[in-house]
């Protein structure tokens, strides 16, 4: 049975000291043996961590302390092994960057929908849903008939809106949004509302709460949720997915990618082949070689460790 529990978790809500409380919660997760990540802004809260179900009930007890975090919900699951590597927590300007000032989810947001309303809502002809993600993560998977903005990054989302809002809106009377844990449709609601879109509507609890609560054939997912840990991607259930992670340019890997001529283990995957030149391939495929050695010894290979927690 698996043994570690992953906590997925943000809360919006103001933070007068961010410095005070990142040192706070800092000692109290090294003491609750915890690791993963907790980003601290004046915003809020962001992050994901895991350790023993003790080890993660103290944590939370720790962070829902925290003015504002009384009820906070995290999205739980299970790992067979330790996803993270170790503990970082740190002080940011936003909990999630989208680099447009004033764009506060704590003075206004879209309208929660609870994933049972979800397919409801989503296959209503006058509703247009977009996807908020990275295109890599949309990649592994999405909703059926989403949009995607094929952004690099969630900074690229407002100018992507701005630039087709027009052709989005057309003929649509909603707009309903998603994302992985739900912050970043918190912040796209907000900015949407800030451009003068008055019905905005986001999955309350993102695809986590989603895939946890929907079973799978009554789901308009289709595909895999990428996650931002050692587990890659999940599915129904939140059940370990079947992607994996190129050591090369650390982009999620399908089975076809795999099964493609361009792939090689460790060293590069059919998006970044022909990326780099031979010495760096030469470099790749030495730490994966030095890897693999290390793990037949039942040893953790240093450059592994640091490639992860980088």
């Amino acid at each position: 049975m698996p043994d570690v529990t992953v906590a997925a978790l943000y809360r919006f809500t103001t933070i007068d000291e961010p410095q005070a409380v990142r040192d706070a919660m800092a000692v109290a997760l090294a003491a609750a043996g915890i690791r993963g990540t907790l980003l601290i802004a004046p915003e809020g809260i962001n992050g994901t961590i895991a350790g023993s179900a003790e080890g993660i009930a103290a944590a939370l007890a720790a962070i829902r302390a925290l003015p504002g975090c009384a009820d906070l919900t995290p999205k739980f699951s299970a790992a067979e092994t330790m996803p993270f590597h170790r503990l970082k927590v740190r002080v940011k300007r936003e909990i999630v960057t989208m680099g447009v000032p004033g764009t506060d989810p704590n003075r206004i947001v879209g309208t929660y929908v609870a994933p049972a309303d979800w397919n409801a809502l989503i296959a209503d002809p006058e509703t247009v849903v977009i996807d908020t993600r990275n295109a890599y993560e949309v990649k592994v998977g999405t909703f059926a008939g989403a949009v995607d903005p094929h952004t690099d990054s969630f900074r690229d989302f407002p100018a992507w809106f701005r630039a087709n809002r027009d052709t989005l809106l057309a003929g649509k009377s909603r707009v309903a949004m998603f994302c992985t844990g739900g912050i970043r449709c918190e912040k796209s609601t907000a900015f949407l509302k800030g451009e003068g879109v008055e019905a905005v509507y986001h999955l309350d609890g993102g695809i986590l709460k989603y895939l946890e609560e929907i079973p799978a054939d009554a789901s308009a997912w289709q595909g895999e949720c990428f996650v931002f840990d050692e587990r890659v991607a999940v599915g129904h259930g939140l059940a370990p997915g079947t992607h994996a992670l190129c050591r090369g340019c650390r982009m999620p890997i399908s089975d076809a990618d795999r099964a493609s001529p361009l792939f090689e283990e460790g060293v590069q995957c059919p998006a970044c082949a022909g990326t780099r030149d031979a010495a760096a391939l030469a470099a790749k495929a030495e730490r994966h070689r030095q890897v693999t050695l290390a793990a037949r010894r039942g040893e953790q290979h240093v450059g592994a460790r640091m490639e992860r927690e980088s």
